[in-house]
């Protein structure tokens, strides 16, 4: 019995074909709740410096003098603590996978926030006082 058993599981594996997919040349399925890469808005960011706080494996650093901000990629899990972390809203977790890379390459980005100058004060009405 366990050979008939042993056969029909063979001839269905050669008959159903492969059982994974050969990516990146068939992209993987993704969901709604797929975790892809963190994307990174440089037109929001305000130098607080949350997301680098909060994420386990270091993979983003930022220097607040020259107002660089920088993930690596190969460090990073895409657990998505930046992303919740930010208050900013300028990082975004992305669901398509980053495509795969051969040479290790940190993205550096130049963070372009210009804090908005407030409105200057209008002169107390001289005529109101009198």
């Amino acid at each position: 019995m366990g050979i008939f058993q042993m056969t029909k599981t063979v001839l269905r594996n050669l008959a159903g074909g492969p059982a994974t997919r050969q990516y990146p040349a068939v992209p993987a399925r993704t969901g709604p709740l797929t975790r892809g890469h963190v994307v990174f808005d440089p037109a929001t960011c305000r130098s607080c410096s949350l997301c680098s706080k909060r994420c386990p494996c270091e993979a983003i650093r930022l220097d607040k003098e020259a107002k660089v901000w920088e993930i690596d990629r190969m460090r990073c899990i895409a657990c998505g603590d930046c992303v919740e972390s930010c208050p900013f809203g300028s990082l975004a977790m992305e669901p398509e996978y980053f495509s795969p890379v051969v040479e290790h390459v940190v993205e550096r980005y130049t963070i372009t926030y210009v804090k908005p100058e407030k409105p200057a004060k209008k002169p107390a009405d001289e005529s109101a006082g009198a």
